[in-house]
């Protein structure tokens, strides 16, 4: 990780953080999840820096990306990305979101089609089956309040909590968690979470202007996982080309669960697709 380069980005009217391994590759763009930062994917970066120059971002509040008072819906979010390829002069990048990362992605590769040339989704919530303020909006108390409760605690009783609660998670995952939610801004968890987050957006619409190849990778739903089959199914039906992986034995965070299962199908995906 030494050598990776860390800078700050002018996009979308902000700043934005950026970490890059660098060097004369096909770009992959890293998008991380609510909470998490652009170094969360370090052990996936890590992994997959000898073929991609991967660039890991720091959404809007979180890590150190500037944190303004508005801007978290997703079409904006998407428009942050869109701003850091046109700003890093990226061509036609590939994308792996996480998450609210994946769901970003989504939108971005629906508004900006010439942009990715393939995305990856990791366990993104079915928005386009049902509205996050039936899903996401009613648990914000419970995670603003979360996160506003680690701002009093040391970095260390942040890393001993993740390693109770997430007894599979490696000291490589663990280390870039405790310091994301350190980072993270408290104000930017409360913008987020609003029923203006999906704002401008028709999913029917917007996700059938997806022409890029995409890949879904979905978790248990019993250890935690958001994307049942069903949601798969809805979202191929909007988008054709999807494919999709079930990783077992996995929640939410599959990469941080299921690395190597999970790194052998993204790792094929991106090999198998066309020049």
């Amino acid at each position: 990780m030494t050598s990776w380069q860390s800078s700050n980005v002018a996009a979308n009217g902000i700043h934005l953080h950026v970490t890059r391994t660098g060097g004369e590759k096909p770009a992959l763009v890293l998008v991380h999840g609510v909470t998490d930062s652009g170094l969360c994917w370090s052990p996936v970066a890590a992994h997959l820096a000898a073929d991609y120059d991967v660039v890991m971002v720091d959404a809007r509040g979180h890590g150190q990306s500037d944190a303004p008072e508005d801007g978290y819906d997703l079409i904006t979010l998407a428009g942050d990305l869109a701003g850091v390829v046109q700003a890093l002069a990226l061509e036609r990048p590939l994308f792996i979101g996480h998450s609210l990362g994946a769901v970003t992605t989504l939108v971005l590769a629906a508004l900006h089609p010439d942009v990715p040339r393939a995305i990856v989704l990791e366990d993104p919530p079915a928005w386009w089956v049902r509205s996050p303020d039936s899903e996401f909006l009613p648990r914000s108390t419970g995670i603003r309040d979360w996160v506003i409760g680690l701002k009093n605690k040391t970095r260390e009783q942040i890393l001993t909590e993740g390693r109770a609660q997430n007894p599979l998670w490696s000291e490589a995952e663990l280390a870039p968690w405790a310091d994301s939610k350190v980072d993270v801004s408290a104000g930017a968890m409360v913008r987020l979470f609003t029923p203006n987050h999906t704002a401008g957006i028709v999913w029917d619409e917007l996700l059938r202007r997806i022409t890029c190849p995409a890949l879904a990778l979905t978790a248990e739903l019993s250890l935690g996982g958001a994307l049942a089959p069903s949601g798969v199914e809805a979202l191929r039906l909007l988008v054709p080309q999807l494919q999709s992986v079930h990783i077992a034995d996995a929640g939410h965070s599959i990469r941080r669960e299921q690395f190597t299962r999970y790194m052998d199908v993204v790792s094929s995906f991106l090999a198998a697709l066309p020049d």
